[in-house]
């Protein structure tokens, strides 16, 4: 199983990967009630990536918005630079646009993950926007830039397709 809906019992995986201080300047850090709230709000998914052991985590939020944007606003692995990133996203971005049906999918990065930033654009995301100096992050105590990558249905229907075996 590649992605599945997330449970109760997956929170504390959540929390572990955001806590990590390796994370701290780019995934925000909500409680064990803020994530549980993911799990009930009928527009938002909490996905689970892979299983025993589980290896990353996202959130799909505003689904089912008219305009039908649909935001990937966090995501997590849990071991990057294991070459599953590209698989990893490739299967979010598909589960967006093809389970949720989206018209447009989007997700905001920090100005400083020049990893995710080079991820989002391989994987088929313009560069839509930046806001500069936009969020201060108090876990790491400095304002940060923001940047906003989208893709278009039509943009995801003209990727090569992912091999079945990935």
């Amino acid at each position: 199983m590649m992605l599945r809906p997330a449970g109760l019992a997956d929170i504390g995986f959540v929390r572990s990967l955001v806590g990590r201080l390796e994370n701290a300047p780019y995934l925000t850090d909500e409680d064990d009630q803020a994530l549980a709230g993911y799990l009930t709000d009928p527009a938002a998914r909490m996905l689970i990536w892979r299983d025993d052991p589980a290896r990353g985590f996202a959130i799909f939020c505003d689904i089912g918005a008219a305009s039908g944007a649909v935001c990937l606003m966090r995501l997590a692995l849990s071991e990057p630079g294991r070459g599953e990133g590209t698989v990893f996203l490739r299967r979010l971005i598909d589960h967006g646009f093809g389970t949720l049906q989206a018209k447009r999918l989007w997700l905001d990065a920090s100005g400083e993950n020049t990893r995710a930033q080079r991820a989002y654009v391989r994987a088929g995301f313009l560069l839509e926007g930046r806001l500069r100096q936009h969020e201060y992050v108090p876990r790491i105590g400095r304002v940060i830039d923001t940047l906003y990558y989208g893709m278009l249905r039509p943009e995801w229907e003209a990727l090569e397709p992912l091999r079945v075996d990935a």
